[in-house]
């Protein structure tokens, strides 16, 4: 799912992290340069900037696309499909974000369609998805079916496609632009035809709209001897800073970046590199700030199963990946919060994620938190958080299989 609309001004942005400039003070100057700034005053910047061009700009006044956090008020999202979902072929990148258990799969099936009753139950609960968020009053788009089977070829490669299942792999809203990531896996190199329709038509309702530097995706920009051959093997490449994408050309997957107003964090990861991080810092400067920061995480690809902001100086921290940098954000007066172990069976077929996913939560809003139904330990999570300080709502996303809908005051 992708956040493109949010009520402007909803939540006091990122009040409870401005604590990180205030209290750390120079010790961190490059790092963390001045105080987190709330969602009201980028909305406030954008305002400014809409008025300055109305002379030169058609635009509507309201732009569709304004979203600057991960829980202001959602009013309006895209949410993928997962029809013609297609095994990526077994190339380097991918073995090395894929659990060694399923290579025999890749290698078998890489190039053809996931098993059609895998794909059938993700379609159904991402229908009913859909159908909660309009229930609760959100605005659901949805990208283009496409025929991910078909083979394509570049100067430096050839593949079939993958999926669309994931907007938020490949897209991120800041303030009222729209960018497209660059991607690092060559099955994902055209994922977003997919989302064009879109794109275009909140381009013509005055959003702004960038593409990131298309990377060749040439053999160089991988490290084809990548030396993985137990999850030992990737947590002592991962300590040492080496990842299957090297430098060659900037890269990135939207997902390893996450929002707090004008700060944004980032991780360098299999899918993303500096050069893609740097393209980011530039592209977004002066007006946002882009902060690295790391995880002992053996693989690390996508944060938000990792590190997900959930509110204002509120932070939910994977206990089996944690943070180096977390008490820079405890001292700074953040709220960390380590979210129970995932209760999702051993034997489920997890191809390309951990258990982990039970922390990928969608906030609807600071009181609002759409999560698995199965994973019931989150769910008391957010009950006791509820008790302390923050009353949350919450709606359970239904499986497939189950009926009905269950809310916890």
């Amino acid at each position: 799912m992708l956040r493109v609309r949010c009520l402007r001004g909803g939540s006091r942005g990122a009040e409870a992290a401005h604590f990180i400039g205030s209290r750390l003070g120079r010790a961190f100057t490059g790092w963390v340069q001045r105080s987190l700034q709330s969602t009201q005053a980028a909305a406030a910047s954008q305002n400014r900037c809409a008025a300055e061009d109305k002379a030169q700009s058609p635009a509507p006044k309201e732009c569709p696309v304004c979203s600057y956090n991960e829980w202001d008020p959602l009013e309006e999202v895209i949410v993928g499909r997962a029809e013609n979902a297609c095994v990526p072929p077994f190339s380097v990148e991918v073995k090395a974000n894929t659990y060694e258990k399923y290579w025999g799969f890749y290698q078998k099936f890489g190039g053809e369609s996931f098993p059609k009753d895998h794909v059938k139950k993700a379609i159904a609960e991402i229908e009913e998805m859909c159908n909660i968020l309009k229930k609760e009053g959100v605005i659901v788009k949805r990208p283009d079916p496409i025929d991910w089977s078909v083979k394509y070829r570049t100067p430096d490669f050839e593949s079939t496609g993958m999926y669309a299942a994931m907007p938020r792999d490949i897209l991120l809203v800041v303030g009222n632009e729209i960018i497209e990531a660059p991607m690092a896996w060559r099955a994902r190199f055209f994922e977003y035809r997919a989302y064009r329709r879109i794109i275009k038509d909140y381009f013509n309702n005055g959003a702004k709209w960038t593409t990131a530097p298309k990377p060749t995706m040439a053999d160089e920009l991988y490290d084809q001897d990548y030396p993985i051959r137990s999850v030992e093997d990737r947590h002592k490449l991962a300590a040492q800073g080496k990842f299957v994408t090297t430098e060659f050309e900037p890269c990135f997957d939207a997902a390893d970046f996450i929002r707090a107003g004008r700060d944004i964090f980032v991780q360098r990861s299999q899918v993303t590199n500096y050069m893609g991080i740097e393209w980011m810092r530039r592209h977004l400067a002066p007006d946002y700030r882009v902060h690295v920061i790391s995880f002992k995480d053996p693989n690390p690809m996508h944060i938000d199963a990792t590190f997900n902001i959930i509110g204002p100086g509120l932070v939910l921290s994977n206990p089996d990946r944690p943070c180096h940098q977390i008490e820079l954000f405890k001292k700074a007066g953040w709220t960390v919060i380590h979210p129970p172990v995932p209760l999702i069976p051993d034997d489920h077929p997890l191809w390309m994620s951990s258990k982990w996913l039970s922390m990928n939560v969608l906030m609807l809003d600071e009181k609002r938190v759409m999560v698995d139904a199965n994973e019931t330990s989150i769910q008391k999570m957010f009950e006791n958080l509820g008790h302390m300080n923050m009353s949350f709502l919450y709606l359970v996303s239904p499986t497939a299989c189950s009926k009905g809908r269950h809310f916890y005051n």
